[in-house]
């Protein structure tokens, strides 16, 4: 749609400035070089990229695509959104209850210690857990002081610097151990890989699916009930991760914004889709692994209803319920991401 036509030439002038092939210059490709060593190395697979990507829908109708919409690529952390979506499938099926402590459920999978015994669904799904522990060899303490871009709150100290833990709940942390650590507990809750779970739940009845994968760490390996399965990670900060196109992206997103309801059926729970977009009650800018723009410092040309996944290297998925609108921009620079978003509403009107 020609109205859409500067915001889609602002995003490819504007990409991120990662090599598409991460072969070609490892140490300018991905977020793990931050770490401390031996953590500063990939854990699972990753591949070459296309360039900036995109999908606009409004009101149920595609408005625009840029780029290679089909192209299933890595899309890092907007994983965390999917495992949201898995925690409301599980909760809706009486496998979890947000509010539950974790160990009361799953015992002797990491949270029996006295300071994990507290850590809540709820804590995880929020990134309050405080959890600590390793989770596949990879401490929590590798993403202590972890500084996000979205994240008004300036670092205690230097990333990787251990720091005092506070009680679960209390304290607010980006931090992708924690997030894997949730992901190993829902496997343990469906007893089945989360990539078959969500291929079958929600991006099938979509439609979509083609060229999805949700790979995880090559030692990442369980067995439950005598099946040999792999946790997958809440993102592609260590590698692996899910791979998934812009127009499958924009169909998840369009699924949020309907509250959970496509083709009359109700793939998620419409009170669990209002719950993701709530404030967490100590970090007003999150809700269940969605971030939030209610006070408008996300992005100050959004609609104040509007809610994000977002991923490292410039993946976002932008929903806004005022305009019924998904917009999906892939390998832009987050830097001006903010300018993409303002072309935008500029060219809504």
């Amino acid at each position: 749609m020609d109205r859409f036509a500067e915001a889609v030439a602002f995003a490819q002038a504007h990409e991120v400035p990662w090599p598409r092939d991460p072969a070609a210059a490892p140490d300018r490709w991905g977020v793990h070089h931050a770490d401390p060593p031996p953590f500063n190395r990939l854990r699972g697979p990753v591949h070459a990229r296309g360039g900036v990507s995109g999908v606009i829908r409004i009101r149920g109708e595609e408005a625009v695509a840029w780029g290679e919409p089909d192209r299933a690529d890595l899309t890092f952390s907007v994983a965390k959104t999917y495992l949201a979506l898995l925690a409301g499938i599980a909760e809706s099926r009486g496998l979890l209850r947000t509010g539950e402590r974790v160990a009361e459920r799953l015992p002797g999978i990491g949270f029996d210690s006295a300071h994990n015994r507290a850590v809540t669904w709820e804590h995880l799904l929020t990134q309050t857990s405080e959890w600590e522990g390793a989770c596949f060899g990879i401490p929590d303490q590798v993403d202590h002081n972890r500084r996000v871009s979205h994240d008004p709150k300036p670092p205690a100290g230097a990333k990787g610097e251990k720091r005092a833990l506070h009680d679960p709940g209390t304290y607010w942390e980006y931090n992708d151990v924690r997030i894997n650590q949730l992901a190993l507990a829902l496997l343990h809750v469906f007893r089945r890989p989360l990539p078959e779970v969500f291929v079958e739940s929600v991006l099938a009845p979509l439609g979509g699916g083609e060229g999805f994968r949700w790979e995880g760490y090559d030692d990442a390996w369980v067995e439950i009930d005598g099946r040999r399965m792999r946790s997958v990670p809440g993102g592609t900060h260590w590698g692996a991760g899910v791979s998934i196109s812009a127009r499958d992206q924009a169909r998840i997103g369009e699924l949020l914004l309907r509250g959970g309801e496509h083709a009359g059926r109700q793939l998620l729970a419409r009170d669990w889709i209002h719950r993701m977009q709530e404030p967490c009650a100590i970090a007003r800018f999150y809700g269940l692994l969605t971030w939030l723009n209610r006070d408008g410092r996300l992005f100050a040309d959004a609609s104040r209803a509007s809610f994000f996944m977002i991923g490292a290297g410039g993946n976002y998925v932008w929903i806004d319920p005022d305009r019924e609108m998904v917009a999906v921009a892939r390998w832009i620079d987050p830097a001006h991401a903010g300018g993409f978003i303002s072309r935008v509403m500029r060219s809504l009107g």
